[in-house]
């Protein structure tokens, strides 16, 4: 008898799962059939084996772009479209695609459970669930072919092969659109630096898939309602592109101004307007993308420059976007409850609307979250860095390769493949929670202490007097 019950219970575990727990487990699922099509002969050469599979597909799966191999020579052209495929499913919502999912394995689901995946999907909606996944999947399939199209006629003209030039110019275009930063040439763009039009597809793509689907859904209303009585942007969506622009702005003449003074030999040769353009596409690139135009390393950047693209990196993409990062509407709230609390009003108000208490928390609680997060990983990986008895990085390369990592970035100081094994699985676990959320994993491993989530549950009926704490 106890046997058959837990049998029993067993065969029911899925529908046990909560959505962060479902979401944890799918994403995990997708990783692991991944690796084992990435080691298999038809998808790549020997070189390849199970660990450098699992490292490539976890990077895909979670659109970053670190790689321990070189995806144009280790891998056959099948096992690339694998590999754009792995960055598609990981690029258009890992989360929409647990719960359409979740939609097949949990049958009978209420209106409560339809409102935490929504929240789960970056708050995408209530119950049209399929219906925003085919809006996302449509509006991705244009801009790519739109990006690839003209990479093909007019940015990789260069080379001479019809179907290599097509393949690299949909797979850049996949991409780059995802904030992936994989590409086919070990350099990665570098080749392209003073071409206008590869640097322009390639910036163009990375934003608007960082923008997120609502931006986009929101921006593509407004022109189809012209002439019929436009209505204003949301709130929402005029925050994400300021936030946006000021971004761009701020990280091409923060690195154009610092590598000036510090007189670094990134833009050292190149003429004026070259300069700005690699200042401009490393400013995009740095939020999530991966690529680069220029190679970096302690050598050629500044310290000062590094520290700029690190932050960048973890302010990252925005909500429902292809990128990763802490996103822009939560930096966007901290200084908006900053500038509240300078000016000694007791509520955050942004563009003349209150901001909810809850949204401020959820900020906050994903910035220190991340930040803690990032720290224990720069620990670990200078640990494993000097498990063969000696310091083989500086800090600075460690600190910069874990923001990348937990960012989904993909930029990369040649750190990544020199790293043991323990270095890079620790790379890996930052990559899948960067890419889920650090408020998603938590509450994942929270409600898997059932008894505590009851106990917490009934905690929160209670109230509690009110005291002051000076900060």
């Amino acid at each position: 008898m106890p046997i058959g019950r837990a049998i029993e219970r067993s065969q029911g575990w899925h529908r046990r799962l909560t959505v962060p727990q479902f979401t944890v487990v799918t994403g995990l699922l997708v990783v692991l059939i991944g690796t084992l099509l990435l080691a298999t002969p038809l998808c790549s050469s020997s070189s390849v084996g199970l660990w450098e599979a699992l490292f490539t597909a976890t990077s895909a799966i979670t659109v970053t772009g670190l790689s321990i191999i070189d995806i144009g020579a280790d891998l056959t052209t099948f096992g690339q479209a694998v590999l754009a495929l792995m960055i598609l499913a990981g690029g258009l919502g890992l989360m929409a695609i647990t719960t359409f999912l979740q939609g097949f394995v949990v049958q009978g689901t209420a209106l409560r459970r339809r409102l935490d995946r929504g929240q789960a999907l970056d708050e995408f909606g209530v119950g049209g669930v399929g219906r925003t996944f085919r809006g996302i999947a449509l509006t991705a399939t244009l801009v790519i072919l739109m990006g690839a199209v003209i990479l093909y006629h007019f940015g990789f003209d260069d080379i001479p092969n019809n179907s290599e030039r097509l393949w690299a110019a949909v797979f850049h275009s996949i991409s780059a659109y995802n904030n992936a930063g994989f590409g086919l040439w070990a350099d990665s763009l570098e080749r392209y630096r003073s071409n206008g039009v590869v640097n322009a597809v390639m910036m163009l793509l990375i934003v608007t898939g960082g923008l997120g689907w609502r931006v986009t859904s929101d921006l593509s209303t407004q022109l189809l309602r012209r002439g019929r009585g436009r209505r204003r942007l949301s709130l929402h969506s005029r925050l994400v592109l300021r936030t946006t622009l000021l971004l761009i702005a701020f990280g091409a003449g923060g690195l154009a101004l610092t590598e000036w003074l510090n007189q670094g030999e990134i833009f050292a040769g190149m003429p004026l307007p070259e300069r700005w353009l690699t200042a401009l596409f490393e400013s995009v690139t740095a939020r999530t993308a991966g690529f680069t135009t220029v190679p970096l390393s302690l050598e050629n950047v500044t310290e000062s420059s590094l520290l700029l693209l690190m932050v960048l990196m973890f302010i990252g993409a925005s909500p429902g976007g292809t990128g990763g990062g802490i996103k822009t509407t939560t930096v966007a709230a901290l200084m908006a409850a900053t500038r509240s609390t300078l000016r000694g009003r007791e509520a955050v108000v942004i563009r003349n609307r209150t901001i909810s208490d809850k949204v401020v928390l959820r900020a906050v609680g994903i910035t220190v979250g991340s930040l803690l997060f990032v720290m224990t990983m720069a620990l670990l990986v200078s640990i494993a860095s000097n498990l063969n008895g000696k310091d083989s990085f500086t800090f600075m390369e460690m600190l910069f390769t874990c923001v990348s990592a937990f960012a989904t970035v993909g930029l990369d100081l040649g750190v990544t493949v020199e790293l043991p094994r323990f270095g890079q699985a620790v790379l890996m676990v930052g990559m899948f929670v960067g890419r889920l959320g650090i408020l998603l994993l938590l509450s994942a491993i929270w409600e898997a202490m059932t008894q505590e989530q009851i106990q917490m549950n009934r905690q929160n009926r209670i109230g509690y007097p009110s005291e002051d704490l000076y900060v």
